[in-house]
């Protein structure tokens, strides 16, 4: 999961599909999340971003941001982004078409196609937040869906 700063959207991500895959007894699959800007690195995820979750039932406290990396595309089967702004960075960072070809806007599991943007809810209200939390749930069915042995 890949956002801008690693303190809004990815960390959200990534704690809403690990507390997915736990309730689906999916294990053995890595979830990880980063930012494209090393502003935030070390940092723990934006409070706000954080309360979203714990209202969900989510603890992402522990989380500590960081910076996409080269070795990413090593380390994991799908690189999901949350913005278009995000995919073109992530993509300049890819050394060949197999590492492009996992790179994917989130927002496309739940509209294919549409290339979708999850909004940045970093300078508005809660309400920001909330609209993120429900995006990126759907989004997240549809990956514990695919991920899913027994639902296929």
């Amino acid at each position: 999961m890949v956002c801008l700063g690693n303190i809004c959207r990815s960390p959200l991500a990534e704690g809403i599909l690990r507390k997915k895959l736990e309730l689906a007894k999916l294990s053995g699959i890595e979830v990880d999340s980063a930012g494209t800007i090393a502003n935030h690195v070390g940092e723990h995820p934006d409070r706000r971003s954080a309360f979203n979750a714990q209202q969900h039932g989510i603890d992402i406290s522990g989380h500590k941001g960081r910076q996409f990396a080269q070795d990413d595309f090593k380390m994991h089967d799908v690189i999901y982004v949350m913005d278009s702004s995000n995919y073109a960075d992530v993509l300049l960072k890819a050394k060949n078409q197999r590492e492009k070809d996992k790179v994917k806007m989130i927002l496309n599991e739940i509209e294919p196609g549409k290339n979708a943007s999850v909004p940045d809810p970093y300078f508005g209200g809660e309400e920001g937040f909330e609209l993120v939390f429900k995006l990126l749930d759907k989004a997240c069915d549809v990956i514990v869906e695919k991920l899913n042995p027994h639902k296929n």
